[in-house]
């Protein structure tokens, strides 16, 4: 009787294939570690024949320049690390209210993209496909130079009402300074703002028991102003005294003055990746079934109603992947700022690593927080991501 082979009988480990999966990636591991161990190591032999050696140590050096604008305490006699750290802040500004105004504009233009108005349908149109085919670099530079630097001398300044200062050194806005009463009303703010997440939940909640939520992004910021309101009002003095901005010199003194580099790149980031969020918000909701919104105007629902309880929570789950690319793109971009005097993270780490010459610890400072800032990011993003996505059985 012939021997029959057994089915039963595992394969020696040479021809296992998930033991083949696994000693390849160990052998590709060991191999990256070869590689970069071989790297360092003549990178490190390289700086000593040069008389330095890796470390950050330098970082505790004076650095010795300005910056023109920063948000935290910062002087030429501050340190590489204070000044780092004043990019990173410019840089986290630039990003945030570029990612909140981006985002606003780009669903306004979603939106305005399935318009049945012809003409509101036509310049969403025109505006998102003009934006998509420049070059950011050159729209930035354009915008700065051709606009903001374009924009009257100091003495024939443009005054708004509001006592808004429009100048090619700056842009000048009334600004809050804060007064002895101010500690006590940031207490009525962090109450306006608790208030408004729990009505924010409450309504949630409501919602999914009786499938009428209110329109808690109106009632929770009217919430938040009204307890803002009262404390304004209870406290004995005005927490907040109206600083006006004015001309003196050649220079904006008093409020708050906005350069014309802040400007040139908030407003060009925002306008630029708002095209692309509003594409991505229109594909969004065109690929919910439009089913959904005949079953929803068959439930008496208006337009508004339909977009806003039916449509766009299920367009959701497609927008946010790419719309997080977005946000990447956004920050990652902020970098241009080099192109119009911005002194943001890269920005100041060039002048630092010319000053020091300390090339390789200040890209991989560079690279490591963007890095960080991606990764930041992204877990926000994929954790609202999870919270938005259908559940399916």
């Amino acid at each position: 009787m012939a021997n029959t082979p057994n089915p039963s009988a595992s394969p020696p480990f040479w021809r296992d294939e998930r033991v083949l999966k696994i000693l390849a990636q160990i052998a590709f591991a060991v191999a990256v570690l070869f590689f970069g161990s071989l790297l360092l190591q003549n990178m490190v032999t390289g700086l000593r024949q040069q008389g330095t050696t890796l470390g950050i140590g330098f970082l505790k050096n004076t650095a010795g320049f300005d910056l023109a604008e920063t948000l935290n305490h910062y002087t030429r006699s501050s340190s590489y690390w204070q000044a780092f750290l004043a990019g990173l802040y410019n840089t986290l500004l630039v990003s945030i209210v570029g990612i909140v105004l981006s985002t606003i504009l780009g669903i306004i233009l979603g939106v305005a993209r399935l318009s049945g108005n012809a003409l509101v349908r036509g310049l969403a149109t025109l505006y998102l496909e003009l934006m998509r085919n420049l070059s950011l670099l050159v729209f930035l530079i354009f915008w700065y130079l051709g606009v903001f630097l374009k924009l009257p001398l100091v003495k024939e300044a443009i005054i708004w009402p509001g006592d808004i200062i429009l100048t090619n050194r700056g842009i000048g806005l009334p600004w809050g300074l804060p007064t002895d009463t101010w500690p006590a009303y940031k207490l009525f703010l962090i109450g306006g703002l608790v208030l408004a997440l729990g009505l924010t939940l409450l309504f949630r909640w409501q919602g999914k028991r009786t499938g009428k939520s209110p329109l808690a992004i109106v009632w929770a910021p009217l919430a938040f102003l009204l307890v803002a309101g009262v404390g304004w009002l209870v406290l004995p003095s005005a927490p907040l005294s109206l600083d006006l901005p004015a001309v003196q010199g050649l220079n904006l003194k008093g409020g708050r003055v906005f350069t014309p580099e802040f400007m040139a790149l908030v407003s060009g980031l925002v306008l630029y990746t708002a095209a692309f969020i509003g594409e991505v918000v229109r594909a969004g909701i065109q690929a919910v079934s439009k089913g959904q919104s005949e079953a929803a105007r068959a439930l008496g629902l208006s337009s508004f109603q339909a977009l806003r309880l039916v449509i766009f929570p299920q367009a959701l789950q497609v927008i946010v992947p790419p719309l997080t690319s977005q946000y990447l793109n956004l920050a990652k971009n902020s970098s241009l700022a080099i192109a119009v005097g911005y002194p943001d993270l890269f920005y100041v780490s060039n002048t630092i690593l010319n000053q020091s010459g300390r090339a390789v610890e200040m890209i991989a400072l560079v690279m490591g927080t963007y890095l960080l800032l991606s990764l930041v990011t992204s877990i926000f993003m994929n954790w609202y991501n999870a919270r938005v996505r259908l559940v399916e059985r």
